[in-house]
């Protein structure tokens, strides 16, 4: 491994990804600043459902999903739903969402994410244990359910882009899924078991822990929000609301806000704020043995040190817009189907804005026409399955160590 030059360099974002790469650029000797407008850990990297998925290779753009829409819409369930004021703000979103579905571009785009997630498990444990924090990883395997072989058959294509670059996958049928999973109702007839994969019980403790070490080891955690960043001439110039701090380098991973920053730089990409919800039944009554995800309504269903978390769903909304926790506690109505006797009296709801890019590709990489800026941003539901592994990328490039990847599929001028 090369060594790498001390260098400043200032952090934007304190989620998952953001404290990766400061933990990685930490190892590498380098003086690291974290920054962001809330405490490590608060946004969505507090309130995800804390799988690490090494088989989420599959794009949300797929052959025929926009055909499934109007059903979602339609369903008081349903996992989708958007805000009509919102909806022509989606327009450049959508033509590239509609563009990334074609099947030849989606085994292009699932190569380039297996790439980037297949050794999650591995990368997190290595970053927790330099933390202190290896108890919040668990090694298990995911089981995925669907309430009718015709659901199950509709994900047909997905599952086959998944098996292709991750094999360790067993349908389970009937009895083999109580076997599984004895606390769920009998309601599910069919499923996959994913082999290998792994969680945290507590997505937010994982990121503060992370935060905490770099703090430790000599970085700085600065509370407060960078305005815009100016760039060149070898130095990284940060307008905060206290005052400019100056880098040898800035990496930005403010999630779905990194587009006011890459804007202001003259990057333009088609980032919207996908919008998912949770629910965590403190005291629910039941007990999951690992994560739990129901593929008819895209949500999963986590036993965590704080109870047992059902997260998902997506909504597409202003950044600005209030929660709608409406379609928080449409997971309390599934919960109860889910599982016969379930305590739902005890309970907190949460919102949390998902980064996401029409492709299901983040932005990873160099700016092009200002070297002294790094992305790491747009990871929509992956950002911790690829947090980890992101960090670790951002700081061989700082580094100007050889890559084990090929981040040019990352690139932020690909929707120019």
């Amino acid at each position: 491994m090369v060594a790498a030059e001390r260098r400043k360099v200032v952090v934007v974002g304190a989620g998952i990804v953001g404290a990766s790469c400061a933990v990685h650029l930490q190892e590498d000797g380098h003086d690291v600043t974290l920054i962001d407008r809330l405490p490590p850990g608060e946004a969505c990297s507090f309130g995800n459902a804390g799988m690490l998925e090494c088989s989420s290779s599959a794009p949300l753009s797929m052959p025929g999903v926009l055909g499934q829409v109007p059903k979602w819409l339609m369903d008081p369930l349903g996992p989708f739903t958007f805000s009509v004021p919102h909806a022509p703000r989606l327009i450049p979103f959508l033509f590239h969402f509609i563009r990334a579905g074609r099947r030849e571009r989606v085994e292009t785009i699932a190569d380039a994410l297996a790439s980037l997630i297949d050794t999650t498990v591995e990368d997190h444990q290595r970053q927790a244990a330099w933390a202190g924090a290896a108890h919040l990883i668990k090694v298990y395997d995911h089981l995925y359910v669907y309430e009718s072989e015709a659901a199950f058959r509709a994900d047909a294509y997905p599952w086959e882009v998944r098996r292709k670059r991750w094999p360790r996958l067993e349908v389970v049928r009937g009895e083999a899924i109580r076997v599984l999973e004895p606390a769920v109702a009998p309601i599910y007839p069919v499923g996959v078991l994913l082999r290998d994969h792994g969680y945290t019980v507590d997505p937010g403790g994982l990121v503060k822990a992370i935060a905490e070490h770099v703090a430790r080891s000599g970085g700085r955690l600065l509370l407060g929000e960078v305005r815009a960043i100016d760039a060149g001439g070898g130095r990284a110039r940060l307008v905060t609301d206290d005052g400019t701090i100056e880098a040898d380098a800035a990496v930005i991973a403010t999630g779905a806000w990194s587009t006011r920053l890459t804007a202001r730089l003259g990057y333009r990409v088609p980032l919207v704020a996908e919008r998912g919800y949770h629910v965590t039944l403190r005291n629910a009554g039941v007990s999951l043995k690992a994560p739990l995800i129901v593929g008819d309504y895209k949500f999963a269903v986590t036993p965590m040190a704080m109870g047992l978390r059902f997260a998902g769903t997506a909504e597409f909304a202003a950044l600005d817009s209030p929660p709608n926790y409406a379609r928080a506690r449409v997971l309390l109505r599934h919960a109860a189907r889910m599982f016969p006797g379930i305590r739902l009296d005890d309970y907190t709801e949460w919102m949390g804005q998902r980064p996401t890019l029409p492709d299901s590709l983040p932005v990873i990489g160099q700016a092009p026409r200002h070297p002294e800026v790094y992305f790491a941003f747009g990871h929509h539901h992956l950002g911790l399955t690829a947090g980890a592994k992101t960090g670790r990328i951002i700081a061989d490039l700082i580094a100007g160590r050889h890559l084990d990847i090929d981040i040019r599929p990352f690139q932020v001028d690909r929707f120019a």
